[in-house]
């Protein structure tokens, strides 16, 4: 993960001081971010897991939001079943968040009112490349949370709004487009989250794992996070964990915890920041 530490370095010491509309939700205080706009990242899903190792990443909350997103879901309900918060800040009294990411991927209203399932038509256009990899569809396998009819009904607009997925000789590839990112606290969430689904597309679809490529737009520290990331930057990386994905596991809708495990996760201690909303 010196990929990670990398930027965060880079942030630290070259971001400008900006103001930001975040604000403490323990004082009231607005807090300035330091900020950098443009930044690529890139890991070979091969060489092991991205979990980052210079402090605890919160694996079960990290995988119950995918699995989440995956099923379409914009209820909190299934996350508060299974003791995850992380959406609590944004939800209404009924646990609804309007038509964030779990809506636009498995149900894009179209204006004539057919839905779109688009992670289903990515694994069939998958698996056209893998019958022919000069598909057309090979270059257009792209999934968008960015819904501009739907954004103004949305709790949060979505951070990580497009992905692209790419087969190159039986490897699965992704690129993932943020255009917002809590560099502290959200991008490692961020990483793993999407090297997870990469590795399981490829599983559902009988391919290997190749590369997860993180392209951001704004990529902030907030100044709340200062010593935090002073102190990550301290630490020595840990070996990257490996993944196992449950040959049980055969459709993206009916993914379960028990089909996940990480394997090997050694990790520095926990490093807390508040949240700024």
């Amino acid at each position: 993960m010196r990929q990670y530490l990398d930027l965060l370095r880079h942030v630290r010491t070259t971001g400008l001081r900006k103001p930001t509309r975040a604000v403490l939700r323990s004082t009231g205080e607005k807090v300035d971010a330091l900020s950098l706009f443009g930044y690529q990242m890139r890991f070979d899903l091969s060489e092991g897991f991205p979990a980052v190792t210079t402090k605890r990443l919160a694996i079960n909350p990290l995988i119950h939001e995918l699995i989440w997103f995956l099923r379409g879901e914009t209820n909190i309900a299934y996350l508060r079943e299974n003791k995850v918060t992380i959406w609590d800040e944004w939800a209404d009294e009924a646990g609804e968040l309007g038509p964030v990411y779990g809506k636009q991927w498995r149900s894009w209203e179209a204006p004539n009112g057919e839905t779109i399932d688009q992670i289903a038509r990515l694994v069939e256009g998958i698996e056209a490349v893998k019958r022919d990899p000069t598909a057309s569809v090979g270059r257009r396998l792209i999934v968008s949370a960015w819904n501009p009819v739907d954004l103004p009904k949305m709790a949060l607009p979505p951070c990580h709004l497009l992905f692209q997925f790419s087969v190159t000789q039986d490897r699965l590839s992704c690129q993932l487009y943020q255009r917002s990112a809590d560099l502290l606290l959200g991008v490692p969430f961020n990483i793993a989250s999407y090297a997870l689904l990469t590795h399981l597309v490829a599983h559902v679809t009988g391919l290997g794992v190749g590369d997860f490529i993180h392209t951001f737009g704004d990529v902030h520290i907030y100044t709340n996070h200062l010593e935090q990331v002073d102190e990550q930057l301290t630490r020595e990386p840990y070996p990257l964990p490996q993944l196992k994905i449950s040959d049980a596991l055969t459709d993206l809708r009916n993914v379960e915890r028990a089909h996940i495990e990480l394997l090997d996760y050694r990790y520095h201690p926990s490093i807390r920041g508040e949240v700024a909303v």
